[in-house]
């Protein structure tokens, strides 16, 4: 059977030789679906089966010239999902390369950064490098460098270099070529953030997990009680990254005390409004939408449908994270957090 990748890869390279360069106005493309190839292939290892190659292609097709600001971004969290169900840390590594892969360019301009957050809090501060072609203070629309749309979200001053991201921070990357075959890593430091330039990056307190468990058991009678009412206890909303001073020891201790922190951190995000002051780069749930403080106030994004958002926590290490997800699977993520030590 022949995969769509294969026909979307002869579609790409056809339209990349038949536009005619010209004198700042030329065309810069690349071989799209080069950018997912590592990820698919990572994808099938981890047993993804069919879906690896569906989610490749609505992905890589994302890098077109004519593609929405956000496509990327929004088809990165679906890559991100497919990850962590999977619970392969591969995977995540190469889908937050792919959120920073340059896009097309029609004219050699620059590309617009999206302007809202991601529902994966691992693709935090994350945006997409441009190609060394690309004129670095013009930007596609046309706007200007400093315009809206042309600093990250997050941010508050233009890059500096012009053309960088968070895994290439020394400037764009050449013409045509695939960020993913140039970096091993994706750039993203220790916490949710990550970031490059001059201006503010967002680092939120909750750590990301680089690989979730979907647990199957302990599914709580009423997700929502699971979700936010504390049992036995009455933690502080603020996530800590220290190692934790609830019961038991070991793993089986971190984990109880991050079920309790996530559980604490929904019931403080039941109270909170769009207007609720809030300290920059904190992240948090407003009315069931994910939220993040820019400016002394949240900016907010609607999660996918089916999805709410919420806080989780942590499998590896002590922690939560907030992102979007099913009510009926945070209930049991934080029901099997709070049974790690019923040994």
């Amino acid at each position: 059977m022949v995969h769509f990748s294969t026909l979307l890869f002869a579609f790409s390279v056809a339209g990349s030789v038949t536009a005619a360069p010209t004198h700042l106005n030329k065309r810069i493309a690349q071989v799209i679906s080069d950018s997912t190839t590592k990820w698919e292939q990572a994808c099938t290892n981890a047993a993804g089966g069919a879906q690896c190659n569906q989610v490749a292609v609505a992905a890589f097709g994302t890098l077109l010239a004519g593609a929405g600001t956000c496509d990327q971004q929004n088809n990165a969290d679906t890559m991100m999902d497919l990850s962590k169900k999977l619970n392969s840390p591969q995977m995540i590594s190469l889908t937050q390369i792919f959120a920073q892969q340059p896009r097309n360019t029609p004219n050699s301009l620059s590309v617009p950064y999206c302007q809202q957050a991601p529902r994966n809090a691992e693709l935090n501060g994350l945006f997409q490098c441009q190609f060394q072609g690309a004129n670095p203070t013009q930007f596609v629309g046309p706007l200007t460098a400093g315009q809206p749309g042309t600093i990250p979200f997050g941010q508050n001053a233009v890059l500096s270099p012009p053309g960088s991201c968070p895994a290439h921070t020394s400037g764009p990357i050449a013409d045509g070529t695939q960020l993913v075959d140039q970096v091993s890593t994706p750039g993203v430091p220790s916490g949710n953030g990550a970031g490059n330039g001059t201006g503010n990056t967002p680092n939120p307190s909750p750590a990301p997990s680089s690989a979730s468990a979907s647990p199957t058991q302990a599914t709580p009678s009423s997700p929502a009680a699971a979700l936010a009412s504390p049992v036995n206890t009455s933690p502080t909303p603020t996530p800590s990254s220290a190692a934790p001073s609830g019961s038991g020891s070991g793993a089986s201790g971190f984990k109880v005390q991050n079920g309790k922190d996530a559980q604490a951190l929904n019931q403080k995000f039941q109270s909170l409004t769009a207007d609720s002051p809030c300290t920059d780069g904190e992240q948090a749930c407003v009315q069931g939408q994910f939220a993040q403080c820019q400016g002394g106030k949240f900016s907010l994004s609607q999660c996918a449908g089916g999805l709410t958002c919420t806080a989780l926590p942590l499998v590896n290490k002590p922690g939560t994270s907030v992102t979007c997800d099913t009510q009926s699977d945070a209930a049991a993520r934080i029901a099997a957090a709070l049974g790690s030590n019923s040994k």
